[in-house]
């Protein structure tokens, strides 16, 4: 496992419900700051052994505030003496100087952010809990396993424009499986209205030149002919199913936005578990 993908590595989709990850991982870094108050420094050994600073797989780490990695209960306790701000890439590191000049009087915190899961070895989006006691900042992290309706939006648009703007080079970024179009659980899917076949998928290529018409959930409830009658009555709307989560790997409540561009269904769907 490389330097970066140790870093920051905490709780994975697979523990549970999102409220549930975000009130166990703040339980876990208010137990921390506590046990810090009291021994300072001598805290730090604590947190770097297998004991009651690790929980599953979420733990506790701590850096200073120039960026030196003191204490870890995962995976960067080999990181544990080097400045770990320097090997971040360019956006990480404006994150992560904000963490570090947070002030002590701030209490906890939180940030957010995308980083290699080094469960699935894809890049997901991860928030941490922080809290800065003098010139250390103690965190605890956790993988988000769904993403917002929001962000399928977002990627609906982005979708959307580059086909209007790039039609053959889109559809092979979506095919590609990491040309910008796959976030996570987010991923684009593009029929031919006309054909009424897949001609881009985001995460299943062997979809590509299938009748999307006959396509039905896990349920036998209708896909593919719901939504293509949607689209002749109206530019754009939604549409609810089952299906897969690419990232739970469990069969979920999906939400899918789809809209017209050109001779094209667009669709991108959020999950709800």
């Amino acid at each position: 496992m490389g330097v970066l993908a140790a870093l920051c590595i905490g709780q994975g989709w697979a523990a549970g419900d999102e409220a549930e990850e975000a009130a166990a991982a703040k339980g876990l870094l208010e137990k921390a700051v506590a046990r810090y108050r009291v021994q300072g420094d001598k805290a730090l050994a604590e947190y770097s052994r297998q004991g009651e600073f690790v929980d599953g797989e979420r733990y506790v780490f701590v850096t200073d505030t120039k960026g030196i990695m003191l204490a870890s209960g995962g995976p960067s306790v080999a990181l544990i003496g080097r400045d770990v701000s320097s090997v971040l890439d360019p956006e990480l590191q404006k994150t992560f100087r904000q963490v570090l000049q947070t002030p002590e009087s701030a209490g906890v915190q939180q940030a957010e952010y995308r980083w290699q899961n080094w469960r699935d070895g894809k890049v997901e989006r991860k928030r941490v809990y922080f809290q800065r006691i003098g010139d250390r900042v103690l965190a605890v992290g956790y993988y988000l396993p769904r993403a917002s309706p929001e962000q399928a939006r977002a990627l609906l648009d982005k979708a959307s424009k580059a086909l209007d703007q790039d039609k053959d080079g889109t559809l092979h970024a979506i095919n590609d499986l990491k040309g910008g179009f796959l976030q996570d659980d987010l991923y684009v899917f593009v029929v031919n209205v006309e054909t009424r076949r897949y001609v881009a998928h985001g995460t299943n290529l062997r979809l590509v030149n299938t009748d999307f018409s006959k396509v039905k959930d896990p349920e036998g409830k209708p896909v593919g002919i719901p939504m293509l009658e949607l689209i002749k009555k109206q530019p754009e709307g939604e549409y609810e199913y089952r299906w897969r989560n690419p990232v739970t790997s469990k069969i979920e409540h999906k939400h899918a936005y789809v809209r017209k561009v050109g001779e094209f269904l667009v669709a991108v769907g959020y999950y709800s578990g």
